[in-house]
């Protein structure tokens, strides 16, 4: 079992608006690049992605999760709120840092389409 190692894992996320949801992580401050007619690749920091796809099924959107570890919890929150204050992205949502009984400080990003961002700070 010790070849069969893996390197990388990518998501697939549904977009309600393609081109609104690139702009959003965007706007967040990750790379956005189209790799296909209806397929983008975002990546976060030198060595985490994951994928937007111009594909939308309410139910499918509502119930995806990405959980991201940050540094600093309150600064993501300040950073999104402010992304967000211009109604530019206007089904967008942000929730204030709580602390979550898993031992992390977790605010909740709701994308263009519904998708759940946990953006989290580990204690310790």
């Amino acid at each position: 079992m010790n070849k069969l190692k893996v390197s990388d894992i990518r998501p697939f996320i549904p977009a309600k608006d393609f081109a609104l949801s690139k702009r959003f992580y965007a706007a967040l401050g990750w790379e956005t690049r189209d790799v296909g007619p209806k397929l983008a690749l975002v990546t976060l920091g030198d060595e985490q992605h994951f994928y937007i796809q111009d594909y939308y099924l309410k139910d499918v959107a509502e119930n995806t999760m990405l959980h991201i570890t940050v540094d600093d919890a309150l600064a993501w929150h300040t950073h999104v709120a402010a992304v967000l204050n211009d109604d530019s992205f206007a089904e967008a949502r942000v929730q204030p840092a709580s602390r979550q009984a898993y031992g992390a400080a977790v605010v909740f990003v709701h994308d263009p389409a519904g998708v759940l961002l946990h953006l989290c700070q580990w204690d310790g």
